[in-house]
């Protein structure tokens, strides 16, 4: 074939596939399952969860730690008389937590002796559990210092040494990775990731598929090349919808231009192309396939670093985690997009991708061909003699 022939055949299987994919969009139902997804993070954060206060104690600091967690962005407190009822509005899920002012708190606070506020949380729901003993303990905490300012100041300290005995060493964090927002910020690239590489797998699968499923039974090389970058510019447009767009309209945390989006989506886009090569050689069934990707799904989104650090998990996890794209790709996009880290912080994780994109196109290849020539041995070895 000359340089010529090959250019036509990849032009036309490019035209043909893309032409294809504009004809029947079915991929903008990715589109719409992120809305259903993602949806449920647009507040961003939660906050005024009902919790009951049974106060016991009916004191000064009894009241006075009410009123700190009623005024934190969290908890919203709602008064109960008894234990019983408030168990029964927990059990009901109309409350997140039961919090009792135990009798003689304040007597305990300003006698220094040890306090033990009892709190009956729902644990089913760990995001909201963790953020109301977050905010007990940062009430507690103020009404402490407090007691013990005032204690300081009745003693002869001024206001001045009192801070000093009390917080010796001031604390300075800085937000890095999309400040001021908690848990959804740090699902939400994950979750765009794995949504772009389950889809762009399934899509050139298919494409892989179809373009095999001609008489020759294989297609050419231009021909197959055509075909899969033909996806490219479709999930390109969809990588800026999902990473520039829909985050703007939810109102997160962006540092990154729309080229530098592109710069980092396409060795990504290029890595889950090599690795869709090498599922359709090893499978080459369309029912294996998706019930493959299918049941890989969520265990990939597991392992990809996105909910549980890389670093807490065993050494052969992390080496399976190496091998996905989308882990590589959830460090760097949100490293530039929600960190603001320069491109020469995130070129590892590139290089990784593009090193991933080589050796899943050419372990594809290779399975093909390994394959294929075992099909045509068999084709031609000689049939035994009937008895």
């Amino acid at each position: 074939m000359t340089g010529r022939e090959w250019g036509k055949t990849w032009w036309k299987t490019f035209s043909k596939v893309l032409t294809g994919l504009l004809d029947k969009p079915m991929w903008m139902m990715l589109l719409l399952s992120l809305c259903v997804m993602s949806l449920v993070y647009a507040n961003r954060t939660v906050w005024d969860l009902p919790v009951a206060v049974i106060d016991q104690d009916h004191s000064t600091a009894s009241r006075m730690l009410s009123r700190q967690l009623d005024a934190g962005s969290k908890i919203a407190t709602v008064a109960y008389d008894n234990l019983a009822d408030a168990e029964h509005d927990l059990a009901l899920r109309k409350l997140f937590a039961v919090i009792i002012m135990p009798v003689d708190l304040e007597k305990k606070i300003l006698a220094g002796q040890n306090i033990v506020i009892p709190v009956y949380g729902d644990a089913t729901n760990r995001l909201a559990n963790g953020q109301i003993q977050q905010d007990v303990l940062s009430a507690y905490q103020s009404i402490l210092t407090q007691y013990n300012t005032d204690l300081l100041l009745s003693n002869g300290f001024s206001e001045r040494q009192a801070s000093v005995v009390l917080s010796p060493i001031l604390g300075q964090s800085s937000d890095l990775f999309n400040p001021g927002i908690s848990f959804a910020a740090i699902i939400f690239p994950g979750l765009l990731v794995m949504l772009l590489q389950h889809s762009l797998l399934i899509a050139s699968v298919r494409v892989s598929i179809v373009l095999n499923s001609g008489p020759s039974g294989k297609s050419s090389i231009p021909a197959f090349l055509g075909g899969i970058s033909a996806l490219i510019p479709v999930w390109l447009f969809l990588s800026i919808v999902l990473f520039v767009l829909w985050p703007w309209v939810l109102g997160y945390r962006q540092t990154a231009t729309i080229p530098e989006i592109l710069l980092l989506t396409f060795p990504f886009l290029m890595a889950v192309l090599g690795l869709g090569k090498l599922v359709t050689e090893c499978l080459r069934s369309v029912e294996l396939i998706y019930l493959t990707l299918a049941f890989l799904t969520t265990p990939v989104f597991y392992i990809s670093g996105t909910i549980w650090p890389l670093q807490a998990m065993p050494a052969w996890v992390r080496a399976i985690s190496s091998m996905l794209p989308s882990t590589w790709a959830t460090k760097a996009i949100a490293g530039v997009n929600q960190m603001g880290l320069p491109f020469k912080d995130v070129g590892g994780d590139i290089m990784m991708l593009l090193i991933l994109c080589v050796f899943y196109t050419f372990i594809g290849i290779a399975v093909g061909m390994l394959r294929d020539g075992v099909r045509l041995r068999a084709m031609f070895r000689p049939k035994p003699p009937h008895s």
